[in-house]
């Protein structure tokens, strides 16, 4: 077969084009407006701006209400992650031992990839509601002082219950069909070299389950950050006392509800340095370890 190739051709910059054009005005601009407001500082009419070099990077990090939005967003981001994943492991595990009924099993634990965030966050928010909430009245009933309104760990738990419970199925998708990918043959050959169902899932299983868990991980780190938006939203906004609020959030509330366009880009600069770094580590050391 004769090999096709563009040869001082405009062909492939045409076809490429879109997705360039895409990244530039969805991308590439916003982030350079964030860095250029970054250095600004507004009027409270908005009317008039001063150049004021990297004095908003300072009042950011030495803002208390920023380091803790940045303390919680660590806190939140690790938990949500790590429970994502034991949760989706842990029925995918079980779905892939279903021989009968299996479809059926399989279908109520994805269909929760189907509601987005803010939808998922008003479901919570009715079941944790003082007055008809399910969940709330089950809380106070096992003796649990419960009350998300004023007490800054329940408000906490609340998000990260929900966050999990969103991003459950989408992670238990691919490694069901990660589960699926591995020949039979290995397992049934491990299966005669350990007996214990445990020990052979940790040594056997798990390591072949490395690549889709290292991709997992960094998907769910970026929905920690980013995607639970909507959820606190439409649950805590933040509350109480500023308690529950993640870097995310803080941008939006700074930026849109306290109207501080120059703050708030700062700290959006800042967190998109976070997120780099956090990638650049993930993906230097962190694959290193996995064997593809």
């Amino acid at each position: 077969m004769k090999r096709v190739q563009f040869e001082r051709s405009t062909v492939p910059y045409f076809f490429i084009a879109p997705q360039i054009a895409i990244i530039a005005v969805f991308f590439l601009w916003p982030a350079g407006q964030a860095i250029y407001q970054s250095f600004l500082l507004e009027d409270a009419f908005g009317i008039s701006s001063q150049f004021v070099w990297f004095r908003n990077y300072e009042d950011t990090i030495l803002n208390y209400a920023w380091l803790q939005s940045a303390g919680f967003t660590v806190i939140f981001s690790t938990l949500v992650t790590f429970f994502s994943l034991a949760i989706a492991l842990l029925l995918a595990v079980k779905a892939n031992e279903v021989l009968h009924g299996s479809s059926s099993y399989k279908t109520m634990l994805m269909w929760a990839y189907a509601v987005a965030p803010p939808v998922a966050g008003l479901m919570g928010n009715l079941m944790f509601n003082p007055f008809i909430g399910d969940l709330y009245a089950a809380m106070n009933a096992m003796g649990w002082d419960f009350n998300q309104k004023l007490d800054a760990f329940d408000a906490g738990f609340v998000v990260i219950l929900i966050s999990v419970w969103k991003q459950v199925s989408v992670n238990f998708i691919f490694f069901l069909s990660g589960l699926q990918g591995i020949p039979k043959g290995v397992m049934e050959a491990a299966t005669l070299d350990c007996r214990s169902p445990t020990k052979r899932f940790w040594t056997i299983t798990f390591p072949l389950l490395a690549p889709t868990t290292f991709f997992l991980m960094v998907i769910n780190i970026t929905y920690a950050f980013f995607e639970t938006f909507g959820i606190i939203d439409t649950t805590t906004r933040g509350a109480p006392g500023g308690a529950t609020n993640t870097l995310v959030y803080k941008v939006y509330t700074d930026g849109f509800l306290g109207a501080d366009l120059g703050g708030s880009s700062a700290q959006s600069v800042i967190l998109m340095l976070m997120v780099l770094a956090l990638t650049v580590f993930q993906f230097r050391f962190i694959e290193r370890k996995v064997h593809y």
